[in-house]
């Protein structure tokens, strides 16, 4: 079976995550972990790709790791372009206490204070509602 192949047959049982980080140091950890978690991820560090990438395929989650007060806005448009190509698409961003207390526009936000076990417990909650 080639990977392609694999990748697709694998897809079907776990579930679909896109994954949005703009450090490039972090992005592949936590895709890691999300893998190992059970979870099928696509990652990219551009908004714009991002949203090329969700035209392609759908996705149960898009998750967006946001960074300090000046990635709210760049990440709520993100959420907004995105709801507005697929209305029920579930959501969350990633980010510190901090920055959770001054958004509002995704399904859930998933606080991670580098705590990779609660990373993937709020990811769980996010996929299990």
């Amino acid at each position: 079976m080639n990977e392609v192949a694999q990748n697709e047959s694998t897809r079907t049982d776990q579930p679909a995550i896109l994954h949005i980080c703009k450090r490039e140091m972090l992005r592949p950890l936590r895709d890691q972990i999300l893998r190992l978690a059970g979870c099928q991820v696509d990652s990219t560090l551009s908004a714009a790709e991002a949203l090329s990438m969700f035209a392609e395929r759908p996705y149960a989650l898009v998750l967006i790791d946001v960074e300090g007060q000046q990635g709210i806005r760049e990440a709520e448009e993100l959420c907004a372009d995105i709801r507005t190509a697929h209305p029920g698409q579930l959501v969350g961003f990633v980010c510190n206490w901090r920055v959770a207390i001054l958004t509002d526009c995704p399904d859930e936000i998933v606080r991670t204070e580098f705590d990779p076990a609660a990373f993937v417990a709020g990811v769980r909650k996010m996929l299990a509602e």
